[in-house]
């Protein structure tokens, strides 16, 4: 029965959430919302933004002393695909600020204690299974054209990258190979974690409802991706420091893009049962 709740909410029959159609202005309008959360009271998320330049730090660092340069846009790449692993607590201040609630660090790590945290997880697994999937994919792309020995410093990547023959091959291959990823990820979760913090209707019901987003407004959702793709990425220069700023403000972006979406849970269809 726990794996039951799980799969398909607390419920009796499935809430079907009904979704909106929207345009590529909405996601703007996320974004200033998101900026507004972001800037209200952000000493109250200093330790939670702190965690992706240090990260990020690490990795480079890793990278350096092991000689794996060749995961370096893999790695960027993931904090894409693992973000709204990350941005819960970020959802959660939204929601709270959205109710006129306190939003200390505090009451934003409730979210633990949610009723669908076993959802959450499930999702969770989900989306590190995709992210270790995505490396090992990254992985053997390299060596299938450059061998089993990476570079030892970013310089000889670059080398590789734009002078040996296989270069071009391996930034083009390794970004579509990429982009197939962060295409399952948005059309599974694009919605999925914000709609579990809202109601809990189960890891189903979620990943559905997520598809179904982006199947009724696939050209606003195919930019968003394009927009936490390319913010990313900005981000991740200079040491990834820019991610402390870009990331929770497209967490709390992506809540507000969930109510945007999904009609409010009195407008609820319920999936009929055998």
């Amino acid at each position: 029965m726990a794996n039951l709740h799980v799969m398909s909410g607390a419920g009796d029959k499935l809430d079907m959430p009904i979704i909106r159609t929207i345009s590529t202005a909405d996601l703007f309008t996320a974004l200033r919302r998101g900026a507004a959360d972001f800037w209200e009271k952000p000493s109250h998320y200093v330790l939670l933004i702190l965690i992706y330049p240090i990260v990020g730090i690490v990795l480079a660092m890793w990278m350096n002393g092991y000689h794996t340069w060749s995961l370096l846009y893999p790695l960027i790449g993931g904090f894409a695909l693992v973000g709204p692993i990350a941005a819960l607590p970020l959802y959660e201040v939204s929601r709270r600020r959205e109710k006129g609630l306190e939003t200390t660090w505090g009451e934003a790590m409730n979210v633990l204690r949610s009723p669908a945290i076993g959802s959450i997880i499930a999702l969770g697994i989900m989306l590190l299974v995709l992210f270790t999937l995505w490396l090992t994919s990254a992985q053997a792309l390299y060596e299938n054209l450059f061998g089993s020995s990476p570079p030892n410093t970013f310089n000889g990547l670059l080398a590789q990258i734009f002078n040996e023959p296989g270069g071009m091959t391996l930034l083009l291959g390794g970004s579509l190979l990429g982009g197939v990823y962060a295409l399952i990820v948005l059309c599974t979760t694009v919605i999925a974690f914000p709609l579990l913090l809202d109601r809990d209707v189960g890891a189903y019901v979620a990943v559905e409802t997520s598809i179904r987003a982006v199947l009724r407004n696939p050209i606003p959702m195919l930019a968003w991706g394009l927009i936490v793709g390319l913010s990313v990425f900005v981000g991740s220069l200079l040491l990834f420091v820019g991610l402390a700023v870009v990331l929770p403000i497209l967490g709390h972006a992506t809540w507000h893009l969930y109510r945007l979406l999904v009609e409010p849970a009195s407008h609820i269809r319920q999936a009929p049962t055998a």
